[in-house]
């Protein structure tokens, strides 16, 4: 599977994280992940690795973007843009591997998949100051 589709697959399950309980968690990944028809295991390890990544530091990237994002708090952010904030700001702040613009570009292309009208420009404005002030 490349980056990109990782990558999508990723979000959703940052997404799936909005709407289940801590201890639901690990089924609901399991469910989700066996779902995947063509995801190899090695597919998988990735993906729950990443997910593991993100969710152990949560904290410091919603208090990047509530430091970055002027007027707007996580709290108030949608659901689907907040998954695909989670994952870019991770990306470029966790990942060395992974070029701030690269991060950017993906998650503006997720946001048009499954965000709102506002979505791209939304999270391309948070992300693109994020990286400035790095």
């Amino acid at each position: 599977m490349n980056r990109r589709k990782l990558r999508e697959h990723l979000f959703k399950l940052v997404y799936l994280c909005a709407f289940n309980s801590e201890e639901a968690m690990p089924e609901q990944i399991d469910l989700y992940l066996d779902g995947i028809g063509q995801a190899s295991e090695a597919d998988k390890h990735y993906l729950r690795e990443r997910l593991g990544e993100i969710r152990a530091h949560i904290g410091e990237i919603d208090e990047l973007l509530n430091s970055t994002a002027r007027g707007w708090k996580t709290s108030r952010f949608n659901s689907c843009d907040l998954a695909v904030l989670r994952v870019a700001v991770y990306e470029m702040k966790f990942d060395e591997a992974i070029p701030d613009g690269v991060a950017i570009n993906e998650a503006v292309e997720l946001a048009k998949l499954y965000g709102g009208d506002e979505s791209p420009a939304f999270i391309n404005g948070i992300l693109g100051e994020l990286s400035r002030k790095a």
